[in-house]
């Protein structure tokens, strides 16, 4: 009961949807989800540790860096299951088609770059 509570939580706000949807083509820095999100970086932070207590993405640091990627073939079914509803579902939202553009606007930038956010 509890992992599928915290699924549904998870999915039931739209910008960890639209953060969870950007990382369907890869890992991202925390600083290319503010740069997609246009939210604060703690907000941002904040909405990816509730997309992490519920597994469906994975966390590492490679120093002052955060990466996120959607969880694997060795995370629990249901979460499996819930990641592929909610790609193909959403697959011909708009939303998310503008997303995917900015996202890959900001692939090409110099990370250096994105990370400005930090400093604001």
């Amino acid at each position: 009961m509890r992992a599928f509570l915290a699924i549904t939580k998870a999915l039931s706000d739209e910008t960890r949807v639209r953060a969870l949807l950007a990382l369907r083509d890869g890992e991202l820095c925390l600083c290319h989800l503010v740069g997609l999100l246009k939210l604060a970086p703690s907000t941002v932070s904040k909405h990816l540790d509730v997309l992490c207590q519920a597994r469906l993405v994975e966390r590492r640091k490679d120093g002052r860096w955060a990466y996120f990627r959607l969880a694997d073939q060795n995370a629990p079914l249901a979460v499996r299951h819930a990641l592929r509803w909610a790609v193909q579902t959403l697959a011909q939202d708009a939303t998310l088609g503008r997303d995917a553009k900015r996202l890959a606007a900001l692939r090409c930038c110099d990370l250096k770059e994105v990370a400005a956010c930090y400093k604001n």
